[in-house]
């Protein structure tokens, strides 16, 4: 065989190779967080690290900005997609701003799902809720009513103003108030950012502008534990109730002191399971991404795409003086 030959076909194997889907022998799946330092997205971490562990011949890089910034993700997911790996799973700071970069990546070959918090259509070939948009709306909101038969004043303290999850969640409260909730009066919704000093002056903030509010709800597991300290710091236990999207590890003493009734949360541990199990379903082509598309998630069970693209994990689990103690030693 001549030089020019034996070139020829050594190219159209490595072209061919190069266009094989990702081998479960050699995968890498990247998996792209908010923010570093949060537990709610170690606690996804070790479930992704069960998932490669289970699927086997993965290798999970957990990684993430050390501030909930879009820009900080784009600079991130520009340095994977230079690594060249084989899938991005990401839970997004803006659902617009990450569209490029990650349209960038489908474009190398590279299997993009947004989770936990959603990247526009355009961006990702599907995206994996936590659990049903309306139903964690409608769980935030009863999570104060419950305890509030009276009704009265409450504010919601959200994450960054651009998160995806937390806009669709607000509206959703918003949306079934009217109907099921006519005693709760919704007076502000502010923005700690996930970030602790910042959700805690947010915190104080509202205290101080409302003085008859009742209940502070955090769909965020940073902002329920600033709130909650602060009511615990400034003597309110019994007077202002927090609640809202908590880590039962991180918020049992609040539990324990008062400060809340109870709080709900999905399994995070699951939800970075079904992420990479996701990941490796489409990246080595087992299942395409179409509405319809029946998806294996292993242990956790199976989901059905909607027209989006879309799908939930599973819905709300409720944490209180009951049980709470039991699933703090777990996540």
């Amino acid at each position: 065989m001549s030089i020019v030959r034996k070139f020829l076909a050594a190219a159209a194997v490595a072209a061919a190779m190069f266009a094989m889907p990702a081998s479960a022998q050699d995968m890498k799946i990247a998996l792209v967080v908010k923010a570093l330092g949060n537990g709610f997205f170690d606690a996804a971490n070790k479930g992704a690290q069960e998932a490669a562990k289970e699927l086997g011949g993965i290798e999970v890089i957990y990684t993430g900005p050390t501030a909930a910034t879009a820009e900080g993700q784009v600079e991130i997911i520009n340095s994977l997609i230079a690594q060249n790996v084989n899938a991005i799973a990401v839970s997004a700071n803006d659902p617009d701003a990450l569209v490029p970069v990650l349209k960038k990546a489908m474009e190398r070959g590279i299997t993009v799902i947004s989770w936990d918090s959603g990247v526009a259509a355009e961006g990702r070939q599907m995206h994996l809720n936590p659990s049903d948009t309306d139903l964690i709306g409608e769980t935030i909101i009863k999570l104060a009513a419950d305890y509030l038969p009276e009704g009265g004043d409450v504010a919601i303290l959200s994450a960054s103003s651009t998160a995806t999850n937390q806009n669709a969640w607000i509206e959703a409260a918003k949306k079934i108030l009217p109907e099921k909730f006519p005693k709760i009066n919704l007076v502000a919704t502010v923005y700690g950012d996930d970030d602790s000093v910042k959700s805690t002056n947010e915190a104080k903030g509202l205290i101080a502008s409302y003085p008859n509010l009742k209940a502070i709800i955090a769909p965020t597991t940073v902002g329920v534990v600033a709130a909650a300290q602060v009511v615990t710091d400034m003597g309110l236990i019994g007077k202002v109730n927090v609640t809202g999207l908590a880590l039962p590890s991180e918020f049992k003493q609040f539990i324990d002191n008062g400060s809340s009734q109870a709080v709900a949360l999905w399994n995070p541990i699951d939800l970075g399971y079904s992420a990479v199990y996701i990941a490796h379903q489409l990246a080595t082509k087992k299942v395409e991404a179409k509405p319809g598309a029946k998806i294996s998630i292993g242990k956790v069970g199976e989901i059905t795409l909607d027209d989006t693209n879309s799908a939930a994990m599973a819905a709300p689990f409720q944490f209180d003086k009951s049980n709470i103690e039991e699933f703090s030693k777990i996540y």
